[in-house]
């Protein structure tokens, strides 16, 4: 698709949460269980008050037991579960025990501290499980019976699924998460990145680091584990979400924050930008020129950072002239850091990291 077509936001299908999925399952399995027979597709009610409609691709009714299995659509989200399978099993459970969530195959067990649910609890986070135990109980009351149902959900490609997500480092093991507060997948607005970002420093202030490291890629965060040698728990693959780190340190901060990142995402930073992403933030040339003069830089050197195609290409340019643009951008992009920040103790610190790993700059 040439960029002259490409969707806009507001033109983009919007898809489905993992947990309006379970839930969609969830309450299909349970009409199933009580009826003796599966609806031809399951309605449910988001948090929102929209009642999209589900089809069912597994359907599996035993004496004690009924499954229903959902294809998750993300819409137009590059979502790493899109497609996935989402299935849930239900019986009847012992008298006044309530609504029980167990994890089946492909749906992660939290281990560590800091996440929605204590440790040993299956990674069904807080409103899907609301959004499934409202449904559970309206059926139940239709048909007369207490709510005492157990629920297993599985994703039978979870668990490969969950190596492309923060999980294993966060401390969910054995599978993907069932996620969503709205039911509503919105496209590219990265909201399960965030919530990864956000759920690392929770577990982060729950272990009692003094320390964490938000990244802006695989290099610059390899580069800043050699350096500083913290444990895994301490870096958080920010990406491009750099305002949506610092917005929730400040809320939830620890003492000490490094942010790492090549130097083209580090001048988006320094400029003021604190998402940065190529679509909505770029490198100012004519910003970079100016800071080069400010550092001695000739009209000469000047022109030719303003005729620059890439960061990359500034920087080599000064590199090449004595100029130390790269401390120039540290010191800038901290100090935008310490802006956002403001009211808070923690101490901040930058490093700016090439493309081979080295770090050739930091404040």
């Amino acid at each position: 698709m040439s960029a002259d077509h490409e969707k806009q936001p507001d033109q983009l299908r919007r898809g489905w949460t993992t947990g309006a999925c379970a839930t969609a399952a969830t309450s299909a399995a349970l009409e199933a269980l009580l009826s003796g027979e599966f609806p031809h597709f399951a309605i449910v009610t988001l948090p929102g008050g929209q009642t999209p409609s589900f089809a069912l691709a597994v359907e599996e009714l035993d004496q004690d037991f009924a499954r229903c299995g959902i294809v998750k659509d993300a819409g137009d989200d590059p979502d790493v579960t899109h497609g996935a399978m989402i299935i849930s099993t239900v019986r009847r459970a012992a008298k006044g025990s309530g609504i029980i969530f167990k994890a089946g195959i492909g749906v992660g067990t939290f281990t560590k501290p800091g996440l929605p649910l204590p440790p040993g609890e299956p990674a069904i986070n807080p409103v899907p499980r609301k959004m499934m135990s409202e449904h559970v109980a309206e059926i139940c009351k239709r048909f007369d019976i207490a709510p005492d149902i157990e629920i297993t959900i599985s994703v039978p490609a979870g668990e490969e699924m969950a190596q492309k997500t923060w999980n294993p480092r966060l401390g969910i093991l054995g599978g993907i998460s069932i996620l969503g507060t709205t039911g509503i997948v919105i496209p590219y607005s990265c909201a399960a990145w965030i919530h990864s970002i956000h759920r690392g420093i929770d577990v982060a202030n729950a272990i009692g680091l003094t320390h964490v490291v938000g990244s802006t890629g695989d290099t610059s965060e390899k580069a800043a584990q050699a350096h500083l040698n913290l444990p895994i728990e301490a870096y958080l693959d920010m990406g491009d979400f750099v305002g949506g780190l610092l917005k929730y340190l400040k809320k939830h901060p620890v003492p000490n924050l490094t942010i790492a990142g090549g130097f083209a995402k580090l001048v988006k930073l320094a400029q003021g930008n604190l998402d940065l992403h190529s679509g909505r933030s770029q490198v100012d040339f004519n910003w970079l020129a100016e800071e080069a003069k400010l550092l001695g830089a000739s009209e000469n050197l000047g022109a030719q950072i303003t005729k620059a195609q890439t960061a990359k290409h500034v920087l080599e340019l000064c590199q090449d002239d004595g100029i130390d643009i790269a401390n120039r951008v540290a010191q800038l992009a901290n100090d935008k850091v310490r802006k956002t920040l403001n009211g808070t103790t923690i101490k901040t610190s930058v490093l700016v990291v090439d493309r081979k790993g080295v770090i050739i700059a930091q404040h």
